[in-house]
């Protein structure tokens, strides 16, 4: 009966891995994850990971992000890319550009920036030259602004 139990706190992330940057962690520089992440602290250089990564509400990051699914509460000052989707939920601010085939907007989220919603074209998100442009069709007067 113990051993059941305590056997299945252990196998809770068997075979996912799940990275957590807390409240307190101040870091810079680049950083790749495998996995699943999560920052609430501040975050300052280059993210990249494979998969989801989640931002906190009392996060701040300062940087490029490139990752599968990104979904924030928090602050971003930079540009992200993602193959699959960017959320941004309440009280999110983003102050950049996005890229991703799609895009979800919760009220009261503050959005500056452009968004691309190309078709990502290759599987390695974190290559610019994978994300289609659509600059190339859009009419001339607007890429002049």
């Amino acid at each position: 009966m113990w051993g059941e139990e305590a056997k299945k706190k252990e196998t809770l992330f068997d075979g996912e891995h799940y990275t957590f940057l807390g409240k307190d962690v101040e870091f810079k520089g680049k950083a790749k994850f495998e996995g699943t992440v999560r920052i609430d602290g501040h975050f300052e250089g280059d993210i990249t990971t494979n998969d989801t990564l989640i931002i906190g509400e009392h996060a701040v990051i300062k940087g490029t992000i490139t990752g599968g699914v990104i979904i924030s509460g928090g602050k971003i000052e930079g540009d992200l890319t993602a193959s699959i989707k960017v959320q941004l939920l309440k009280p999110a601010i983003m102050v950049g550009n996005i890229r991703s085939p799609s895009l979800f907007l919760e009220e009261g989220v503050v959005f500056q920036g452009m968004c691309d919603m190309g078709l990502i074209l290759n599987s390695e998100p974190n290559k610019i030259e994978n994300v289609h442009d659509l600059a190339s069709h859009r009419d001339k007067r607007f890429q002049e602004m």
